[in-house]
C-alpha cells in the first residue's frame, strides 16, 4: 500500500538574462506568475530520513534512497521545489516518494538564496525571483535550467547501475515550470501541483505524460487558465490528467495544514495522484 505522512510590485531592475520571465507581457501564459500565496503555508512535522549531498561545487541537494526491497530499479524522481527549496516539507515529501519505491533527488534551485520560514512580511516574491535577496542572484530560467539539467544527470548516474534509467519529475508552484520546460532534457513523465509561470509554448512542447493537481481557489492557476491548459494538453497528444481539489488554495499539495481535515485530505490525495501517475506511466 502507498504510504503518506504529513508531519506586488515588481522591480524594473531586471538583467537581460531574465527575459524568459520578465517579458510575461509578450508571452501567453498557462499559469500566472508567483505571488504572495506561493510563500504562505504550514511547516510540517517530522524528521527527514534522507541525506544532504552536493550535485556540484555550488549546489546543495537532498537525496532520499528507495529501500532495496521495494525500489523501482532504474527509476527515480526529480523533485523541483517551491520557493522554500530544501525546507522540511520538501524533504518529507521526497522521503515519502522513496518509501514508495522511487529514489528522489531535490536540488536547490536558488543558488543558496534560502528564504526563511515564515517568509518575511512584505517580501516582493517577483523582485526576489528577478534579482535574489542580495540584488545580484536571480532565479530565472537562465540560472535555474542548468541546475535542473545537472540534477537530471546526477540522478541518472545514481540509478544507472540498476539498468535502463527513467526519470519522473515532480514540481510544486515555482518548480512546476521547470518540469514542463525540461522534458527534452531527460524527463519521461511529469507531475505538477498548483503550477506557476508556465507559458503556453512550454506546455505545448511536452514530450511525455503530465498530471496536474489544482486548487479550487488559486489566483495563479485560475479556472480560465486550467481550461486553456486542458485545450493545450489535448493538442499535444500526450496522456494528461487535471485533478481539481475543492476547499483548498494554491500551495495545498506541499504546504497544506495537516491539522485541517480538508487540507490534509487534499494534500494526501494529491500525493497519491502523483504516485499512481508514476506507477502507471513510469514504473
Amino acid at each position: 500500500m502507498p504510504t503518506n505522512e504529513v508531519g506586488e510590485t515588481n522591480s524594473d531592475r531586471r538583467d537581460d538574462s531574465t527575459h524568459a520571465y520578465s517579458d510575461a507581457t509578450s508571452i501567453t501564459i498557462a499559469s500566472n506568475p508567483p505571488g504572495k500565496c506561493c510563500t504562505v503555508g504550514t511547516l510540517h512535522r517530522g524528521q527527514p530520513t534522507g541525506k544532504s549531498i552536493k550535485i556540484d561545487d555550488n549546489t546543495e541537494a537532498y537525496l532520499a534512497i528507495a529501500p532495496g526491497g521495494i525500489a523501482h530499479k532504474g527509476i527515480g524522481i526529480l523533485y523541483l521545489p517551491d520557493v522554500l527549496s530544501l525546507w522540511n516539507n520538501s524533504k518529507l515529501m521526497a522521503d515519502q516518494f522513496a518509501a514508495n519505491g522511487y529514489t528522489t533527488l531535490i536540488p536547490d534551485l536558488f543558488n543558496g538564496d534560502v528564504l526563511p520560514y515564515p517568509i518575511p512580511e512584505g517580501l516582493d516574491i517577483m523582485e526576489w525571483i528577478y534579482n535574489g535577496a542580495n540584488g545580484n542572484n536571480p532565479h530565472t530560467p537562465a540560472q535555474v535550467d542548468p541546475v535542473v539539467i545537472k540534477a537530471i544527470k546526477v540522478l541518472k548516474e545514481i540509478l544507472k547501475e540498476q539498468g535502463t534509467v527513467k526519470i519522473g519529475a515532480v514540481g510544486y508552484c515555482f518548480g512546476a515550470k521547470y518540469v514542463v520546460r525540461n522534458y527534452k532534457q531527460g524527463i519521461d513523465v511529469g507531475y505538477v501541483g498548483h503550477p506557476s509561470f508556465i507559458s503556453e509554448d512550454e506546455l505545448a512542447a511536452i514530450t511525455g505524460p503530465l498530471s496536474i493537481a489544482a486548487a479550487q481557489t488559486d489566483s495563479i492557476f485560475p479556472a480560465e487558465l486550467r481550461y486553456r491548459s486542458e485545450e493545450i494538453l489535448i493538442e499535444t497528444g500526450q496522456p494528461f490528467q487535471i485533478n481539481l481539489f475543492s476547499g483548498v488554495e494554491h500551495g495545498f499539495a506541499v504546504r497544506g495544514d495537516p491539522d485541517d481535515p480538508a487540507q490534509r485530505f487534499a494534500k494526501e490525495q494529491a500525493f497519491f495522484q502523483a504516485l499512481q501517475w508514476f506507477n502507471n506511466y513510469l514504473a
